[in-house]
């Protein structure tokens, strides 16, 4: 019998993936990547005169069907694997990246009169322009002693779903009116390959509001923050909510001639970046977490039990792995804010060394970095260069470097930025101890975890706990090809359950990053120092950044 093959596809932030998986062995066969030609829409529409306000990050969904055009015969190609041997496909996505439809599930924006209206087009993650909602939202919840607010650590953020409809409702309500489906991306492109609806309980449980027993909160909790949305979840949303790992349904034969994949192939449910990767890892049970470390970082943690935790993004029975309750925390900028850096304050004199040695600018400001002791640059910067997430759960705040003086040079301030990251890391698990909710094992995945030695050092001195680092490049695209499997099952050359999958597919490396022991006692003292930051400027102590904040957009003339 002929071997049997599965496909994951990511979408991420800039660029979308297709990984081709032996589904006996879990040996990547074949990769391949398409960046988005719209990138991230944030300063004006594809219509080149459409402004946009600030904090919005837009995305384009013809550039989400790119990715299935392009790479999936990419990999058919490159490995020459028969289609008909594929035997499954599943996506994952950032999240939440949501989207108004038609009843047909036709993007808004793609419509003509539509295109040039902002809130016809899909919001990214890390869209923040509905923070005055989440606010709402918050106080709304609160006043009311909704059963939801604790959940989420206290507080809805302006990434999630109704936050970004209820700016549609405040800012823009004929689109609210004309869209029939209000849709996390994940399950939008799940659609475009089977011709189905089909939702899963994953987006909708940590981005939605919605509750394993509880379901989504009253009609009358929707009313009192718009009186347009009493209806929302009966009419924009679905009353059908599968479980992980269920089939979505079969690629249609349009969406063969697009993937150059077998009608027939079963399509699993979509799925969400970081909550997917779990079983890339091994990870199966609770007590051991999971970095997906990127342009942003989602912590995922299984737990035994539903606890309390201030400032974690949710915590959804299923959510991430059956049987188990899982934890979602995260950072808003790791990444973005180490490219950030490089494209507005590295002097012209590093660039040229960079291209003398024939490195990376990135790689050279490590290698100069990696020189440094632990301390020595007398610098510490708060990591909110895109607003905190948790444990804060605050988009308004911003970023912070505090010890500079006229000798600091430019690899000592990417270092700082480096343990910014760290220290964040290690409130959010110290949080979720001091909640009782076990962290004895710490994982990484993602491009930067599979190649950034010294970063990975950085986070293992300053967590003081062994680091292991995902086996795939692309540990998101191997969960969704391995929910797949389960998806085909094991009738066709998959696997009845998840746990099973990742028993066989689930890898991590064999180099583990292990405390050193001098470096965590230098690193103590500096998080020390980080935690008194944390608190003065993101719990109250002094408001100035959102105040600066307010400054600004009033000079530009926004709201």
């Amino acid at each position: 019998m002929s071997k049997k093959y599965v496909i994951g596809v990511d979408f991420g932030s800039l660029s979308g993936r297709a990984v081709l998986i032996e589904a006996a062995t879990g040996r990547e066969v074949a990769t391949a990547v398409k960046d988005y030609t719209h990138a991230v829409i944030e300063t004006v529409l594809p219509d080149g005169f459409t402004r946009l306000g600030p904090d919005w990050a837009l995305q384009h969904p013809s550039d989400w069907m790119d990715v299935f055009a392009e790479t999936i015969p990419a990999v058919l190609r490159e490995s020459g694997v028969p289609a008909a041997d594929v035997i499954g496909v599943g996506v994952d996505f950032t999240a939440c990246t949501v989207l108004p439809t038609d009843k047909e599930g036709t993007p808004l924006c793609l419509i003509p009169e539509y295109a040039s209206r902002p809130h016809a087009w899909p919001k990214l993650w890390k869209h923040h322009a509905a923070q005055d909602e989440a606010n709402f939202i918050n106080e709304t919840a609160t006043t009311r002693g909704e059963k939801f607010v604790n959940r989420y650590g206290g507080k809805q953020s302006s990434e999630w779903a109704v936050a970004k409809v209820l700016q549609i409702v405040d800012e823009d309500v004929e689109i609210y009116d004309v869209m029939d489906r209000w849709i996390e991306g994940t399950d939008w492109v799940t659609w475009q390959l089977t011709g189905k609806e089909r939702r899963q309980i994953c987006t909708a449980g940590y981005k939605g509001i919605w509750h394993k027993q509880d379901g989504y909160p009253s009609r009358d909790f929707f009313k009192a923050l718009h009186p347009k949305l009493e209806n929302y979840v009966e009419t924009k949303l679905s009353s059908e909510l599968l479980p992980l790992g269920a089939k979505a349904g079969e690629i249609t034969e349009a969406a063969a001639k697009l993937t150059g994949l077998a009608p027939g192939t079963a399509v699993c449910v979509g799925n969400v970046d970081a909550h997917v990767s779990l079983p890339a890892v091994g990870i199966v049970e609770p007590g051991k977490m999971l970095m997906i470390v990127g342009t942003s970082t989602c912590d995922i943690l299984l737990g035994s039990e539903e606890r309390i935790v201030p400032g974690m993004c949710g915590v959804v029975e299923d959510g991430a792995m059956p049987g188990h309750f899982c934890y979602e925390a995260g950072q808003s900028c790791v990444g973005d804010h180490f490219d950030w850096f490089v494209k507005t304050c590295v002097p012209a004199a590093y660039t040229e060394e960079a291209k003398g040695t024939g490195v990376g600018i990135h790689k050279l400001l490590r290698e100069k970095a990696r020189a440094l002791k632990d301390g020595e640059s007398g610098l510490i910067a708060l990591d909110w260069w895109n607003g905190n997430r948790s444990v804060l759960v605050d988009v308004n705040l911003a970023g912070l470097m505090i010890g500079m003086t006229l000798s600091t040079k430019p690899e000592e301030i990417y270092r700082a930025l480096i343990e910014a990251t760290a220290y964040g890391n290690r409130i959010i698990i110290e949080t979720f101890r001091e909640s009782g909710v076990p962290v004895n094992e710490l994982y990484a995945c993602g491009g930067i975890a599979s190649k950034d030695d010294f970063m990975m050092q950085i986070y293992a001195d300053v967590t003081n706990m062994d680091l292991r680092i995902s086996a795939s490049d692309q540990a998101p695209a191997l969960g969704a090809a391995m929910f797949a499997a389960v998806a085909a099952g094991p009738e066709r050359g998959g696997y009845a359950s998840i746990v099973d999958a990742a028993a066989v597919m689930g890898k991590v490396r064999d180099k583990v990053y292990r405390p050193i022991p001098e470096n965590v006692a230098a690193y103590d003292k500096l998080y020390a120092e980080y935690k008194l930051l944390h608190d003065f400027f993101g719990r109250g102590g002094n408001d100035v950044m959102k105040r600066l904040r307010q400054i600004r957009a009033e000079t530009k003339g926004y709201k």
